[in-house]
């Protein structure tokens, strides 16, 4: 860990220098079977991939307002991270006629087609899978990330104190209170290098946000999201505790 981090994507760099072959997210979907695991680098990558999209195809600035409106998913994580990387806003759930650009899964389109700017859906399907039929008036994330850049520079420096993360209930952080909450959650969870916490919250909070990956990342640990966690037993749940090697746990 680094003291000097001042945003969620700094947080990232310092993981990716310190152990980038470590785990970050392993995220489990129980209602289809699906496991991935992705460890530092590799997420690190997909979040750079994502940086250049919204930087260079979408034209993102820092202060635009990005509609997040995905559930708890590692690609879910993968774009709170871009957001940070670029300045954006990630407005969690929001409003997306107010925003400058909109993310969606296959079941907020509808909502997401209040945007006036960019609109890009995500099929959430096994290992990051294309939609079957792109959705009328969106960019298939599957199809135009691949072909981005593995490094990420931002044109702008990205200020820390700047407003990088928006809550549904209406309240705002920047990148540096980010920062500072996700500290203090691991600490208060005691969560630190080489713990694993597995959460079945939904990303429609701080609290889900923190548990399902900036507590981890902040801590040097990692995530297990499992939100989908009610379809297992105890028996099952035992078993996926012990073979994640799960140290902490949330919902």
């Amino acid at each position: 860990m680094n003291d000097s981090d001042r945003t969620p994507a700094d947080l990232l760099r310092t993981a990716l220098s310190d152990d980038p072959s470590r785990p970050l997210v392993t995220y489990y979907d129980d209602a289809t079977g699906e496991r991935v695991e992705l460890s530092v680098a590799t997420f690190a990558n997909w979040v750079a991939k994502t940086a250049n999209l919204l930087q260079d195809e979408l034209s993102a600035e820092p202060g635009d307002r990005l509609a997040l409106l995905l559930p708890a998913h590692w690609q879910t994580a993968v774009w709170l991270l871009a957001c940070s990387s670029v300045g954006v806003v990630a407005d969690l759930g929001g409003d997306a006629s107010g925003a400058d650009l909109v993310v969606s899964g296959p079941d907020t389109l509808e909502a997401a087609r209040g945007c006036s700017g960019d609109r890009v859906a995500l099929s959430l399907r096994p290992m990051g899978g294309r939609f079957p039929q792109p959705p009328e008036g969106f960019l298939d994330y599957a199809v135009e990330v691949p072909g981005q850049g593995d490094q990420f520079a931002p044109y702008v420096p990205v200020d820390p104190d700047a407003p990088a993360l928006a809550l549904p209930d209406g309240s705002e952080l920047t990148g540096t209170q980010v920062v500072e909450r996700a500290r203090a959650d691991a600490a208060a969870r005691g969560l630190g290098p080489g713990g694993r916490l597995l959460s079945a919250l939904p990303y429609d909070g701080w609290e889900g946000v923190s548990a399902g990956l900036l507590a981890p990342l902040a801590g040097g640990g990692s995530v297990v999201l499992a939100p989908r966690l009610e379809r297992l037993d105890a028996a099952s749940l035992d078993q996926r505790k012990e073979n994640e090697r799960v140290t902490h746990t949330a919902g």
